[in-house]
């Protein structure tokens, strides 16, 4: 039998859970960053090499499970550990990775790889609640991505969080378009996943609430979406949004939430008519066209498409964390009536990503709710 409180005590403060998080812009308390250490340039395989213009696969194929070159890395980490100094100015907790050798091959019955890095944290977990599921991702050379993540899933499932990791797929060669080819412009649109297992990354995948939305890609296919629709059951709604980009993956750089009602669209990628019909009644804000990238190491070594402007951080319902460079997105945000945050991370994109990317919010201050009609 519980004794009952002291006169005049207090009682005790509720247990705040490790993780939960709803949406894209609740204020952030919690959240990882991804490191660098033992980056590897990733595989020569097609599903890697499909998103990249031709002249770059062959040099793919070249250098893949070499590591990244010096001058690369140190560019990136400086930036990288001045974006994690701006976080922890805001009172937001910064958990990070262990360090690993992403170089060290490894095998599984049909296939063997090296692997990549653990700069993107955001592609192979995705957190839905109080839920950190990892990803059935479609790269071999990301196959074992979370366990330098392991200390840090450990300790919030110690706590109370749930932790779920979806069916480990085989990779074998019937998933992947045998010769595959980016179509044209006037083609219709096909992808390099076939519908042998699911799979996905989480970065294809972005919340508001009780709605999800993704757009299916070379990484994501119909019945890796199907999984997490079955997954999370009829308490959530999962809603492609159309892209016209030839080589997609990511939603981060197409459809961003950015509070609620609010979300920043690609005007290249996205017919904002097409957009789900839950959408209508939100305000649909037109990404700038992104500065031009001057250094042309840069150009040549990134993994990711021009439109990274788009890969903000929101840290609650005003405040936005964006690349300094891209200085038209800095405006748009402000005359929308944010508050953009500027921060430097351009040289992070050799590694897959700028803000979004880098990171996974683990812990969100607000509830489950629903934002569309």
């Amino acid at each position: 039998m519980s004794s009952p409180l002291v006169p005049g005590a207090h009682a005790p403060e509720p247990l705040v859970p490790p993780v939960s998080s709803h949406n894209e812009w609740d204020p952030l308390e919690e959240i990882i960053v991804g490191r660098l250490d033992g980056a590897t340039i990733p595989s020569g395989h097609p599903v890697v090499t499909c998103n990249l213009p031709p002249w770059a696969a062959r040099i793919q194929k070249l250098v893949a499970g070499f590591r990244y070159p010096r001058t690369l890395i140190e560019r990136a980490q400086q930036e990288l550990d001045e974006f994690v100094t701006l976080l922890e100015s805001l009172d937001i907790t910064v958990r990070r990775p262990d360090k690993a050798d992403h170089r060290h091959r490894f095998a599984a019955p049909d296939w063997s790889s090296r692997g990549f890095c653990n700069a993107c944290p955001r592609d192979s977990m995705l957190v839905i609640g109080d839920e950190i599921i990892e990803t059935p991702m479609a790269w071999p050379c990301r196959y074992f991505e979370t366990h330098p993540y392991r200390a840090i899933l450990k300790d919030y499932f110690r706590r109370g969080a749930r932790w779920t990791a979806a069916p480990k797929p085989t990779l074998t060669d019937e998933l992947f378009e045998k010769d595959f080819r980016p179509p044209a412009a006037d083609e219709p649109m096909r992808y390099v996943l076939t519908e042998f297992e699911p799979v996905f990354d989480a970065a294809d995948f972005v919340r508001a609430g009780r709605d999800l939305f993704v757009t299916r890609s070379n990484v994501t296919n119909r019945m890796g979406i199907e999984w997490l629709r079955r997954h999370l059951g009829p308490g959530y709604r999962i809603h492609e949004i159309e892209s016209r980009c030839r080589t997609p993956m990511h939603i981060d750089t197409t459809f961003v939430p950015l509070a609620p009602g609010r979300a920043l669209v690609n005007p290249e990628y996205i017919d904002v008519d097409r957009l789900p019909e839950v959408l209508r009644s939100w305000d649909i804000l037109i990404a700038p066209e992104p500065e031009p990238i001057d250094d042309r190491l840069l150009r040549i070594t990134s993994l990711c498409g021009r439109w990274l402007s788009m890969n903000v951080l929101v840290i609650d319902e005003t405040r936005v964390i964006a690349e300094r460079h891209h200085v038209d997105m800095l405006r748009a945000l402000e005359k929308w009536g944010f508050e953009p945050i500027p921060c430097d991370l351009l040289h992070y994109a050799p590694f897959g990503g700028s803000f979004h990317c880098a990171t996974l919010d683990i812990r969100r201050r607000g509830t489950l709710e629903s934002y569309v009609g």
